[in-house]
């Protein structure tokens, strides 16, 4: 099998050449083509960071071996790894935490183990990027929770915790806020855990669990979260742990699938042959499994559990009473641990069974869309509107354009209202939301809230709009802070 391979930069291929070292020398049978991406891509002029032949070679081949990546600063081009991740819908980002014996953290000293694996989404919520200054004091960002992704993502994680026999399952969000983006994600959560009823499922408010994960990981085991709170969350659980240096990274797809290190390039430290190649090995471990070969895996991980429990380590890690290895030396000394079994943590020896391929080539782009459950009709729109006046002034301003089919409901500013009641000490920016509902029972056409707006454009500048929907008796937007 060949998959594609991604050096990356800084440190990246010298601990890429460690990994696939120890590949070698275990007799895994792969084969490996080498794909142009990262910052010096950048730098030749290709703003996605990959050249057209890399995307070709990893689109056929569906699978991409990859090290840390640089994207340029300030050139306004988007992150690589972001990039790869939703050009080809890797939407699961799964993330497993372990104690490793022989890296010693506060919960190791304490001997509170560690095994907690989180499922991230991985291509939409804040992270589409999407993103525009409204005035000059006010942005914006985009923020897309979608059902199908959520779905898509959530049920993975509940297939993923069942091969697993994890114990527990739980979905971490802020709904109590976020009562409708992060409440669809919730919503979502429980209607596949309905087909799951073997499995512990439950949720916790993002900020409390943080909070306890550092009191007690071990009560977690696998948790699914939306696309920033995972990120977060991610490099926490990273910590429990030791750091970065120890945390694999699998994104996974219909399609096509990335593991990669997801610390950074260090390029302090390039060149100098002193990296440490365990979070991209244990990476490679993860793909080996992914493809099937469950002996080669197992092989290797004892033998780096192994090393790491005779004390062997890089500069990173570790006792500073025994001297450190470079990367070449920590890539010989697990190779010349293989086939011994760590006392803690070892892997059982599976025969390889190499994976049904699920990549196939595709026509057009894949459309994911669920049935529509409830009738729409528009009852408002949201106008948001430059302005430094004071709300009454707006509100007189805006009621001479309701018209006969809508009402100025209230004003709002940065969330909060203003008008027709407010505080004289919530402070203004020169954005206001300007909210208005039809008149009656009769649903809106997108016709009115055009007119609507050429109206109102007299007045003020319109920064943009949002349609009011509602499906059947549902609610299909939030209200204002005090609204």
């Amino acid at each position: 099998m060949k998959i594609a391979v991604a050096k990356g930069d800084g440190i990246g291929p010298e601990i890429m050449d460690a990994v696939l070292n120890i590949f070698k020398a275990n007799k895994v049978p792969l084969e490996y083509e080498l794909v142009e991406m990262g910052k010096w891509v950048f730098d030749k002029g290709f703003s996605n960071g990959m050249t057209p032949q890399a995307k070709l070679s990893i689109e056929n081949l569906g699978i991409l071996f990859k090290g840390p990546m640089e994207t340029p600063k300030g050139k306004g081009v988007k992150s690589i790894n972001v990039t790869a991740r939703k050009t080809w819908n890797t939407y699961a980002n799964k993330r497993v935490f372990q104690t490793l014996h022989g890296v010693d953290t506060v919960f190791s000293k304490a001997g509170i183990p560690v095994d907690i694996t989180v499922v991230r989404e991985n291509i939409e919520d804040t992270y589409g990027g999407i993103e525009h200054m409204l005035t000059h004091d006010v942005a914006l960002s985009r923020r897309f929770i979608t059902r199908p992704g959520s779905l898509q993502v959530i049920r993975y994680a509940f297939e993923m915790a069942k091969k697993k026999n994890a114990r527990r399952i739980t979905c971490a969000h802020k709904a109590n806020i976020m009562k409708i983006s992060d409440g669809l994600f919730l919503e979502c959560f429980y209607e596949v855990a309905k087909d799951y009823p073997e499995l512990k499922a439950d949720d916790v408010i993002i900020d409390d669990l943080c909070m306890k994960l550092v009191i007690r990981p071990d009560n977690f085991d696998v948790i699914v979260l939306t696309n920033l709170q995972g990120d977060i969350v991610s490099d926490l659980c990273a910590g429990l742990v030791g750091g970065l240096g120890f945390a694999p990274s699998a994104n996974i797809g219909d399609h096509i699938c990335i593991f990669e290190a997801v610390h950074g390039t260090a390029p302090d430290i390039a060149g100098k042959n002193i990296a440490n190649p365990t979070a991209l090995l244990l990476s490679g471990i993860a793909m080996l499994r992914h493809l099937g070969y469950m002996k080669n895996a197992a092989e290797i991980e004892n033998a780096l559990l192994y090393t790491l429990e005779q004390g062997i380590h890089t500069g990173d890690f570790g006792d500073k009473s025994k001297a450190a290895l470079n990367t070449t030396q920590f890539a010989e000394a697990i190779i010349n641990n293989f086939g011994k079994i760590p006392e803690l943590g070892a892997k059982p020896l599976m025969e390889n069974m190499p994976a049904t391929d699920t990549h196939f080539k595709l026509e057009k782009n894949p459309l994911i869309v669920t049935e529509e459950m409830e009738q729409e009709k528009i009852v408002g729109v949201d106008f948001f509107i430059e302005s430094v006046e004071q709300p009454e002034k707006i509100a007189h301003k805006c009621e001479r354009h309701g018209g006969e089919k809508f009402k100025l409901i209230n004003l709002s500013n940065r969330g909060t209202q203003v008008w027709p009641t407010g505080s004289v000490y919530t402070n203004l920016v020169n954005q206001y939301n300007a909210r208005f509902e039809s008149v009656g029972a009769e649903p809106l056409r997108q016709q009115d809230v055009i007119s609507l707006y050429i109206s109102l454009s007299g007045d003020f500048k319109i920064c943009s709009l949002e349609l009011l929907n509602m499906w059947g008796d549902k609610r299909a937007y939030s209200l204002a802070q005090g609204q």
